[in-house]
């Protein structure tokens, strides 16, 4: 996923896939625990996606507190 792609979302729309994306790391490190994860990098790439997501939101929430 893009920082570009997320920009165009809005903050609610973020924080929902802030949520998604947390669930989903959650799901992949009981299954690393379990010995049962197929992709292990895939926990990287939804940590990155999650610290994208934050860091789109955080320049949502300053940018609009500016005007």
């Amino acid at each position: 996923m893009k920082a570009s792609e997320l920009r165009t979302k809005t903050i609610e729309e973020l924080r929902q896939q802030e949520m998604d994306l947390r669930k989903e790391l959650f799901n992949l490190n009981f299954q690393k625990v379990t010995g049962e994860i197929e992709n292990p990098m895939r926990i990287r790439h939804v940590r990155k996606d999650i610290a994208r997501v934050l860091t789109v939101i955080n320049e949502k929430v300053k940018g609009a507190s500016k005007n």
